[in-house]
């Protein structure tokens, strides 16, 4: 490795070819090395990409200070969640000033009575780098709880158990879990995921009695089939443990009495290609949602307890081929769904009796709302969230009788500055080139002139079907009022626009997610939102993806781009089945052991198409844990970019040695990366204050 000693030039990555053959074709990996964690060439050069990120940065030292502080100042820091209730317990998260993390209470049947710590995660955290509290898991006499800690960042999670009567934490831990624990009924057996050590899939439940040692827990489900992930949860009724295997296109669940954790799972409606479904309980049905019989936008059945098979599914709410089915809540006397119709979420309630279906209202076009935390059947409210592009996130409970709102909570916004009518937002609708209508939400501060000068960050992830909603952010602030648009670009592969939208972007039209961003850019400079000089693309994890496949075609239409945890390197990762997720995924990008999906894959994956040409100014993060975007991808993707690339711009890349994929652990502590991030886009405009 040369120039690692001379902080003021770019790491040079050394070139070890190695030759990568499938169906013929030959590529040749230079940095194939770099995917040795423990290579001490390896963490040399990490370190001195750091170095060498740490120089380069070093005039903006000052400002990335400001800006943490800035944007730590607007979160209230002795913050509390709004209560709920269970099982005659209040239980409360809450914050204390200073602290980095939650500290997790509850109090006996009224908010009046003393406060009881469950688990003080600021006491847990002490000289640790990294901590993560998974799952927390009562039992149903309230008098244990089981826990579970992530140390490393990379979701593989030790489950222990605590006596809520004595504060004593037994001695047994179980190690490599999802960290979801599930109590049976009777208060002494509970169930868990374990990972695979190699890929870490989710592929075994077992069942933990207390009082036995984790190595003679008995194994209960084996998900044989390494496309499909397992897991195992408690209907909100608490009569049945039910344990789910997912793909990304199927679906299969087993059903026990909870009552009963000594007897055999029996298989709900067994599994088939592209039949998808979700279960929820109450009193002696299931209710389930389900693209069943070319439900492309999912519907909503019942059945009996006794017969569970799809041939006895009864639709309850049909197919709609312009509103997607997003979820359901239960209660005694109404069924609440979560729909989204032409890119917008609606609560629906309706009555059981049959006398009310009714939509709550709400009166933007840049909103997100959502169904909340609703552990009773016998609640005579809803609980739901609501925030906008320019309204910070409110907890809400809606009275069904009255039909009258109570905002429990809205997020205190502190300062002194904001005011939520000093900002603008609004939807747009560009027309792609296939002649697709993609919506884009904005949001900037009032008084700016849109005459194509003003600095824009435009952000999108675009896979797995996952919606980006438009969302209220106290941090963005910073860049809004530093005379920032901020753009949110609802692409195909998310499910904005329904199910259509997300299949109409994955696998052999995965191409609609890349042109679709690119559409959306030429629009906004056409419109005179923004300007090449000004714009800036953001996206993480698949979302690098799209950052590393838009540079490579359109690279001019760039001035910087932020590419966090990116999924760079496609082809070599999806034919590498020892690496978590992959196998998992074939339906979400193909299987490359099939020809047809290999060609396709290699045409986008960024780091196979880095070309001689010129790049915008790229700031690019990971993290040497990460366990589900490796960190060798990004890193590998920035030697080659530097190999090739016949510009003058930054190349960075920043590798937290400490974190996975989600970044630092702490609450404040994660705000310094985004500090860096936003640093980066103001020095490129030359705003220093």
């Amino acid at each position: 490795m040369k120039n690692v000693l001379d902080v003021s030039k770019p790491p040079v990555a050394k070139k070890v070819p190695h030759e990568l053959v499938m169906h013929n074709d030959i590529r040749v990996d230079n940095y194939y090395w770099l995917n040795q964690r423990e290579d001490k060439a390896v963490i040399d050069y990490l370190e001195a990409e750091n170095t060498y990120t740490k120089t380069m940065m070093q005039n903006t030292e000052a400002l990335q200070k400001s800006l943490f502080e800035e944007m730590k100042s607007r979160i209230k820091e002795d913050d509390t969640s709004v209560p709920y209730k269970l099982d005659g317990y209040w239980y409360i998260t809450r914050f204390e000033k200073g602290k980095d993390y939650p500290i997790y209470t509850r109090k006996k049947n009224n908010l009046n009575a003393e406060e009881e710590v469950l688990f003080n995660c600021n006491e847990m955290a002490k000289s640790l780098t990294y901590f993560k509290l998974g799952g927390i898991s009562i039992s149903p006499d309230n008098t244990m709880a089981a826990f579970s800690t992530d140390i490393v960042s990379r979701r593989q999670y030790t489950i222990q158990i605590k006596n809520l009567n004595t504060g004593k934490v037994y001695n047994d831990e179980i190690k490599n879990t999802t960290g979801s624990i599930t109590w049976a009924n009777d208060n002494k057996t509970l169930f868990y995921t374990k990972k695979d050590e190699v890929t870490l899939r989710s592929f075994k439940i077992y069942k933990h009695i207390l009082g036995t040692k984790p190595e003679e827990d008995v194994e209960v489900y084996h998900e044989e089939d390494d496309t499909f992930n397992t897991f195992i949860y408690k209907t909100k009724s608490k009569k049945y443990l039910v344990i789910g295997a997912s793909s990304t296109l199927s679906t299969e669940y087993r059903i026990l009495n909870a009552d009963n954790p000594s007897g055999e799972f029996r298989v709900f409606q067994e599994r088939s290609k592209d039949l998808e479904y979700s279960i929820a309980h109450f009193n002696d049905s299931f209710y389930i949602i389900t693209n069943a019989d070319g439900s492309t936008n999912f519907k909503v059945c019942k059945t009996s307890e006794s017969n569970t098979s799809k041939e006895n599914w009864v639709d309850i709410i049909p197919h709609r081929k312009n509103v997607l089915v997003e979820d359901i809540e239960i209660f005694k006397d109404y069924l609440v769904i979560n729909e989204r119709e032409n890119g917008l979420n609606n609560i629906r309630i309706m009555g059981w009796s049959g006398n009310e279906d009714y939509y709550l209202p709400f009166d933007n076009k840049t909103y997100n709302a959502y169904i909340g935390n609703n552990p009773d059947f016998d609640s005579e409210t809803l609980r739901f969230g609501y925030n906008s592009l320019t309204t910070p996130s409110s907890v809400i409970d809606y009275n069904f009788e009255t039909k009258q709102k109570e905002v429990k909570k809205e997020q205190e916004v502190l300062g002194g500055q904001f005011k939520k009518e000093n900002y603008e937002s609004k939807r747009i609708w560009v027309t792609a080139r296939d002649g697709v209508k993609v919506p884009i939400s904005i949001v900037y501060k009032k008084g700016i002139t849109l005459d194509g000068s003003n600095p824009l960050l435009q952000y999108a992830y675009g896979s797995y079907g996952s919606t980006i909603d438009p969302s209220f952010s106290s941090i963005r602030l910073s860049l809004l009022d530093r005379g920032f648009v901020y753009a949110i670009s609802h692409i195909r592969g998310g499910e904005y626009l329904g199910r259509d939208w997300y299949e109409n972007g994955k696998l052999l039209t995965k191409k609609n997610t890349f042109t679709d961003f690119i559409d959306c850019s030429k629009y906004l400079i056409s419109e005179e939102y923004t300007s090449e000089k000004h714009l800036y693309a953001y996206g993480g994890s698949a979302g690098g993806l799209l950052m590393g496949a838009i540079v490579n075609m359109n690279p001019e239409l760039y001035h910087g781009v932020l590419a966090a945890v990116p999924f760079v390197d496609v082809v070599t990762t999806m034919l590498d089945d020892t690496i978590p997720l992959t196998t998992g995924e074939y339906d979400e990008w193909g299987n490359p052991n099939d020809k047809v999906f290999y060609n396709y894959m290699k045409s986008y994956s960024p780091y196979d198409n880095v070309v001689a040409q010129n790049y915008p100014n790229m700031l690019v993060t990971t993290g040497l844990h990460d366990s589900q975007v490796q960190y060798w991808e990004p890193a590998k993707w920035v030697a080659k970019l530097r190999d090739l690339k016949t510009d003058d711009h930054k190349l960075l890349l920043h590798t937290d040695m400490d974190s996975g994929h989600g970044g630092a652990s702490g609450r404040f502590e994660s705000l310094k990366e985004v500090a860096m991030e936003y640093a980066f886009l103001l020095d490129l405009e030359s705003i220093r204050r």
